[in-house]
């Protein structure tokens, strides 16, 4: 690590995983990651990654910052239907594709924002992705955000209306920005340091980045007789679609 003026030395971040719940390669590389690297998963740290509304831009725009977007083509839409559907086959999720209608993004991006002050983080994010992807609901419609707050003892209003909180618009255009600070042009987005990585096929190469530096965050080999004698697990997370 290289000194800074003063020869004071400069910190290094925690390593930081950009998510968003509107990405179904998102979704894959969240499964990847809290099925198979738990360890790992617990010590990154998660930055949700939103298309910004009509008042996310603006207010973006006056903290001088700027959000990379570029619409998706038919054709591209076609190959990610197909593509994503192989992934999830091979990792025997069951997939269920949601219909999105005039989303606004911030509902259920500013919702985990909203849980996170909570330390409920985790939950929520668990909630949304079965939501979206294994039953097809509409994660921008308030009422079902609102719904998470009973299986995770929050209030259902303040998830539910997360998106119209000031100080929670404020958190989300930070989030906006250090998405640009990043360069995060994409999800899943892994960063270590200087070193990035897009896409889940890039999940391997950040976690042997990670864990040949710091072995404490590897998981521990399996006991083969233990293998042997016990019933398979499941690495599902209590609800239908899981792996196992």
């Amino acid at each position: 690590m290289s000194g800074t003026a003063g020869g004071r030395r400069r910190t290094r971040r925690h390593p930081r995983f950009y998510f968003s719940l509107r990405s179904p390669y998102s979704w894959l590389a969240y499964r990847d990651l809290t099925a198979h690297h738990p360890r790992l998963a617990a010590a990154l740290e998660w930055i949700p990654y939103f298309e910004p509304d009509e008042l996310s831009r603006k207010l973006l725009d006056e903290a001088g910052g700027s959000f990379p977007y570029t619409p998706m083509s038919p054709e591209k839409h076609r190959y990610i239907l197909q593509d994503v559907r192989r992934l999830a086959a091979e990792r025997g999720l069951s997939l269920s594709w949601p219909v999105d209608r005039e989303p606004v993004w911030e509902v259920p991006h500013l919702g985990y924002l909203a849980a996170a002050r909570h330390g409920m983080g985790p939950e929520y994010i668990s909630l949304a992705a079965r939501a979206r992807w294994e039953l097809g609901q509409d994660i921008c419609d308030r009422s079902v955000i609102g719904g998470f707050g009973a299986r995770l003892g929050l209030d259902d209003a303040e998830l539910a209306s997360a998106s119209d909180d000031p100080e929670l618009r404020a958190e989300g255009v930070r989030v906006l920005l250090e998405i640009q600070r990043d360069g995060v042009f994409g999800v899943p987005f892994f960063v270590d340091h200087y070193d990035k990585y897009w896409g889940v096929d890039r999940l391997p190469a950040f976690v042997a980045a990670l864990t040949g530096r710091s072995p404490e965050l590897a998981e521990p080999p399996a006991d083969p007789e233990v293998a042997l004698t016990e019933p398979e697990r499941s690495v599902d997370d209590g609800h239908a679609g899981g792996c196992g």
